[in-house]
């Protein structure tokens, strides 16, 4: 099956800029900062669990913003719609325990076999085949497992610095409870904003060493490719990216009206996890909630012009990932922890309902507690075992399902 083509040819610079206007630049501004706020929070919080430096972290967002902020310019240019992509959340947070009994380029390693396969599905026209393939409580079984570390993670902040994580808390919900107050301050920008400033009244911000204007200097990585990384990784990743990532932005953007090429978005995804693997970067997605929210208002022929916006606020911030990543780590590790759990609380509730309100509740039960437990078997890690048996529960106890 070809690639999809675009309808009408990509504006011109003239007809992006009429286009453009105050509501695609508030929506796209909100969009960046979501984005750089709590999922940056949770790679710093896999990353230096995982012992990875403070170079690796800044290489890692670098990847992140700057090139995938490439990615989403030239895609949202070339289609007229507003496709950003970023990096996969759950994707990065499955990294987190294989980096306790892998190195670093082998999980990169896998990064780049998982660019390739998705590039191949791509290319092949069999994504829509293979998504159907594997049950969504399932997959959000295994969601729900490895982001559940972060919902306790949000406790754990408040019990150990009460005066950081609980204000912050109070303002996240405080405006998720005021929608109106919450559009124009989204729950989780105000409490960073509440968070930073108890960090700073506390004294407990150190900014030792940092430079005013740090520029980035990616490391470039040779990869190792072992079997041990490939089983334990690869398919958790690719499932992660075409499933619950795609699969949430292509509904977000079919929702609005848009019609999103899917061959095209998964072979952008390939390309974009094997270029930005150089880099320590976790494999490239479309993101749902930031198309969510460039999707929110305005007219549907002008959104495309948000989604450059975010590219192009990507590409500063990439270049200045060093100071940012610094800034971050100079916060107490509660901070971090309490921003990471808020980012994840809706997600993690999804993946709940999605899970055990419906069918395969059984399948979606067993991979959710093999996930927890966290028991590698043959040094490959739960996620990718929490699959395995969830499926085999429900192929054998919940025939109707499948069937149905």
């Amino acid at each position: 099956m070809p690639l999809e083509m675009p309808p009408a040819s990509p504006p011109s610079l003239r007809q992006v800029l009429t286009d453009f206007g105050g509501t695609y630049a508030v929506n796209g501004l909100v969009a960046f900062i979501f984005a750089a706020s709590g999922p940056v929070a949770i790679i710093l919080a896999v990353g230096t669990r995982g012992g990875l430096s403070e170079s690796d972290l800044a290489s890692w967002i670098f990847g992140a913003f700057f090139l995938n902020g490439l990615v989403s310019i030239a895609v949202c240019w070339w289609y007229r719609q507003p496709m950003v992509f970023f990096w996969t959340i759950p994707g990065a947070v499955l990294v987190g325990p294989a980096l306790g009994h892998l190195s670093f380029q082998q999980v990169i390693g896998a990064y780049l076999a998982t660019g390739a396969l998705m590039l191949v599905l791509g290319l092949s026209g069999w994504v829509k085949r293979c998504m159907d393939a594997v049950p969504m409580p399932i997959v959000m079984g295994m969601v729900a497992g490895v982001f559940l570390r972060f919902g306790l993670d949000l406790v754990y902040s408040i019990r150990d610095a009460f005066w950081i994580a609980a204000p912050m808390t109070f303002a996240f919900f405080a405006l998720a409870a005021l929608p109106r107050v919450g559009r124009r301050l989204p729950p989780l920008i105000g409490a960073m904003i509440v968070g930073g400033a108890m960090v700073a009244l506390l004294g407990r911000f150190d900014m030792h060493g940092t430079a005013l204007v740090s520029f980035a200097h990616p490391n470039f990585y040779r990869p190792v490719f072992s079997w041990q990384a490939m089983v334990e990784l690869v398919v958790p990743l690719a499932v992660t990216v075409l499933v619950v990532q795609n699969g949430q932005g292509i509904a977000v953007l079919r929702a609005t009206g848009h019609e999103p090429p899917i061959n095209a978005i998964t072979t952008v995804c390939g390309l974009g996890s094997l270029v930005t693997a150089c880099v320590g970067t976790v494999s490239t997605c479309l993101t749902g909630p930031v198309n969510a929210i460039i999707t929110a208002s305005g007219e549907r022929k002008r959104h495309y012009t948000a989604g450059i916006l975010v590219g192009v606020l990507a590409l500063g911030f990439g270049l200045l990932s060093p100071l940012f990543t610094h800034l971050l780590l100079a916060t107490p590790r509660p901070f971090i922890g309490a921003l990471a759990g808020l980012a994840m609380l809706r997600v993690l509730q999804t993946s709940f309902v999605v899970s055990f309100s419906g069918k395969f509740t059984l399948g979606a039960l067993v991979t959710f507690l093999v996930t927890v437990a966290d028991v590698p078997i043959f040094n490959v890690g739960a996620a990718f075992w929490g699959l395995v048996f969830g499926f085999a529960a429900s192929w054998l106890l919940e025939r109707g399902d499948f069937k149905s």
